[in-house]
């Protein structure tokens, strides 16, 4: 064994004793380099034909493997006489075994072939040879673990059909030969072609390029990490042509665990120009949540939650948008009435389930101008300001035409009757009562009935586009509509996200769709625009009832087929434009705590803690007390009282 020492006063001398290593131990098979152990490799055999990538697998090692390549030309005339002498030397041993009847041999005619078509190329100048070398140095803690890094690398070399023989004795020029120096001590070279050279060159990878090379650390949202080479996956939606994104996913594949992780991540990000000395504190998020799954996230940061259909919850499609500077000054756009009356006739499309007919719309929109100016607003951007009017004005409007003699205008006022003196009143008759407002706002639909979820959605868009359209507010803003499939079943309501998604970006604004239903999404020209319009999109798993959509939609590969129809909870494709790469979403505890919605993990939080489960529910549900043994409000009067129900068939849950 010999062992070399770097004198101090090297070392310490100029920039480059700060990359030699203290000491240096040379054995038969391995080096001992400062404090860890090397073994190099030379590679002796490759396989008969490669392809574009072929080096990617030992690139994407997932334990740290320095990979050298050494090509050196050859000249033309020298090539060309070389190739000459090997082309006799095969011919003269296939005539020697025919002239000897003997079989043919195909290692040898592809051998020949091979040589002939070398030196037409060479002749007509399409290629060149090369001296090409391939060298591995593998690195490891201790002399166990280069062990089994020395046994798995040699398994993936024979894997790719390469020899990979160990530089014995030859440890130090091994490890010279994978130093970024140009030297080549082992000198264990074999020609190659232009075509094998090009292919070898390391220029695909399964990792995303940075988004600006000229800065090291990652920028964007950590996504988790990456399924091929096990590199963390950062992406910037801010740094995309626009801001948008689509989810796609069957139910369990992980969509809404993506969706929250990414918004809570996009929260505390600082985006801005901190060299000019201005960035924004992170990124302001509104959220539909249509079975209360963010509760606990909000409860946990601070954010605000809207339940829409509870109590004294409203929103009046009749308000203008009035924006309120930083000065104290109202403003509003200069077409706000018009772009409201226009919103205005989407809303009631939407409440009526049907599309408007031409007749029927000239009908609502005399009233709903007649609407307006009965509560004093006009065209005058003076008035306002004033109180706007409820659905229930345009009601008593279409019901007083209608008194006149107007059948259309009496059958649409009959239409509003639920929407105003009915079961479903609760959420539009009155004026708006919430203005949220803070970095997280959640509007839950859970307590809206199935009717009322597609209106109630629109609603909760509208409310926070006003918000993202304010001037006199800018900031990096994310709206996320989780099962957006509930609007794309009615046409105006997915021609209203349509429109978002085409002015989001203006207002620094990204647009977030998810939803477990492609063909909702993927089924009409509305979906495919919006998709269109999405610079990222993530897909997880997918059904093999759906994988042919999808594929056709994103064209999709082979591969790529099959890694969505066997991806695992949380695993998904991350395209946007040419890149494309496999992530596996990745939390923390304290951020699964939050976001989780598997029931099993929920129950052990619970026995845990009950209390930490419970946060942010406190609001959505009523506390009736406990139980009553005696007395009971249920027992009184029970023999008087007709349910309608067939007391044989029912179980009593006392007793059980």
């Amino acid at each position: 064994m010999a062992r070399t020492r770097n004198h101090s006063t090297v070392a310490r001398s100029g920039s480059a004793g700060a990359f030699t290593p203290d000491a240096l131990s040379v054995s038969a098979r391995h080096l001992e380099v400062g404090n860890e152990f090397v073994a190099s490799f030379g590679v002796t055999g490759y396989p008969q034909e490669v392809y574009p990538g072929w080096l990617a697998p030992l690139l994407t090692y997932p334990a740290r493997l320095d990979v050298s390549v050494h090509v050196q030309p050859v000249d033309p005339a020298t090539a060309a006489s070389g190739l000459r002498k090997q082309r006799a030397k095969l011919e003269s041993s296939r005539r020697r075994n025919a002239k000897h009847d003997r079989l043919d041999d195909p290692d040898l005619d592809a051998a020949a072939e091979d040589a002939a078509d070398l030196s037409r190329s060479i002749a007509r100048g399409d290629g060149r040879l090369f001296r090409f070398g391939l060298y591995l140095t593998v690195h490891a803690p201790d002399e166990t673990s280069l062990a089994e890094e020395v046994s798995a690398l040699r398994s993936l070399c024979a894997s790719l059909l390469l020899d990979a023989k160990p530089a014995t004795y030859r440890a130090l020029q091994g490890w010279v030969s994978t130093l970024p120096l140009g030297l080549d001590p082992l000198g264990l070279k074999r020609t190659f072609d232009t075509a094998a050279v090009s292919a070898a060159y390391p220029f695909t990878s399964p990792d995303l390029p940075p988004t600006d090379p000229t800065t090291s650390a990652p920028s964007g949202v950590l996504y988790g990490y990456n399924v091929g080479s096990s590199g963390l996956v950062h992406w910037d939606r801010f740094a995309c042509d626009n801001y948008n994104s689509v989810v796609l996913g069957r139910s369990g594949a992980g969509k809404s665990y993506f969706v929250k992780l990414e918004t809570l991540r996009s929260l505390y990000r600082r985006l801005g120009d901190t060299e000019n000395g201005w960035a924004t504190h992170g990124v302001q998020a509104f959220v539909i949540d249509p079975e209360d799954e963010y509760a606990r996230l909000a409860s946990q940061v601070g954010g605000t939650y809207v339940h829409l259909g509870a109590g004294g919850v409203r929103l009046n499609p009749f308000d203008l948008p009035v924006h309120l500077g930083a000065n104290g000054r109202r403003t509003a756009p200069q077409d706000a009435l018009k772009r409201r009356s226009l919103f205005l006739h989407t809303v009631l499309a939407v409440l009526f389930g049907a599309e408007v007919t031409a007749a029927e719309r000239a009908v609502l929109d005399t009233a709903i101008t007649a609407t307006y100016h009965r509560a004093g607003i006009t065209g005058d951007a003076r008035t306002w300001t004033r109180p706007a009017p409820l659905l229930r004005d345009l009601r008593d409007m279409l019901a007083t035409t209608g008194d006149g003699g107007d059948a259309m205008a009496a059958d649409l006022a009959a239409r509003l009757h639920p929407y105003v003196d009915g079961s479903y009143a609760d959420l539009f008759d009155g004026p708006t009562t919430t203005t949220p407002d803070g970095h997280l706002v959640v509007f839950s639909l859970r307590d809206l009935p199935d009717e009322l979820r597609t209106i109630g959605t629109l609603l909760v868009l509208d409310t926070v586009w006003r918000r993202v359209s304010n001037p006199a507010d800018r900031r990096p803003r994310l709206v996320v509509v989780d099962e957006a499939g509930v609007l794309m079943r009615q046409h105006v309501a997915a021609l209203f996200l349509l429109r978002l998604a085409k002015a989001a970006r203006k207002h620094w604004c990204g647009l977030t769709v998810a939803t477990q239903d492609a063909a909702d999404l993927l089924g009409s020209d509305l979906g495919k625009a919006i998709v269109s319009n999405a610079a990222t999109q993530v897909l997880l798993r997918a059904a093999p009832q759906a994988i042919d959509e999808i594929a056709e939609a994103f064209d999709l590969s082979v591969g790529e087929r099959r890694f969505l129809l066997s991806a695992d909870r949380g695993q998904g494709l991350l395209s946007s434009g040419t890149l494309r790469v496999a992530v596996q979403s990745l939390a923390s505890p304290t951020e699964n705590f939050l976001i989780t919605t598997d029931p099993a993990e929920l129950a052990r939080f619970a026995e845990q803690d009950p209390d930490a489960t419970d946060s942010g529910l406190a609001e959505a549900y009523i506390d009736l007390g406990p139980t009553e043994t005696t007395g009971s409000v249920y027992e009184a009067g029970r023999a008087d009282i007709d349910d309608g129900f067939d007391d044989a068939r029912q179980v009593d849950l006392d007793t059980a």
